[in-house]
């Protein structure tokens, strides 16, 4: 009985989601809501990975563009992007994200580090990779994703 207890707290569910078609996951629990793109207010002078704000039924929410904050190339002009609306140690954020995927349930076991491959940036926000059927996971430290550096001098929000 108590291995079947082990095997069931051994496995995590993870909402997942598309950047550049990349496959990521964000633990469930720190997923608060998913919704359609809507329009954000632009803030001066912030640094490029913020897209701006968003009110989300009364609550400011910052938008990040996680194209921008992975260093991945910039979405094609004709794609909306979806808001993740989660919970990260600066509050509550909206990450965009090309395409929402499913919830997915992995197993410890299938956890492994970080690719060596991966550009630096991207290896510095991932946890590690779970490895799915026919692709990797790649598994989203938000508190890190969600980290706004500072803008230099003469940088903008414009891209």
């Amino acid at each position: 009985m108590n291995s079947r207890v082990e095997l069931m707290t051994s496995a995590r569910q993870f909402c997942t989601f598309y950047l550049d078609r990349l496959l990521f996951g964000v633990e469930s629990q720190k997923i608060q809501e998913v919704v359609t793109y809507r329009a954000l207010r632009p803030v001066p002078l912030a640094p490029p990975v913020v897209s701006g704000l968003m009110n989300l039924r009364g609550q400011v929410v910052v938008a990040l563009e996680l194209r921008r904050q992975l260093e991945l190339p910039e979405r094609p002009s004709d794609m909306a992007p979806v808001c993740l609306v989660v919970h990260a140690a600066s509050g509550t954020v909206c990450l965009l994200a090309d395409e929402v995927g499913n919830v997915v349930e992995v197993e410890d076991a299938t956890f492994e580090p970080s690719p060596e491959t991966l550009s630096p940036r991207l290896r510095s926000v991932i946890l590690g990779v779970h490895k799915l059927e026919h692709q990797l996971m790649h598994v989203l430290d938000t508190d890190r994703a969600c980290e706004v550096q500072a803008v230099s001098p003469g940088e903008s929000n414009e891209a």
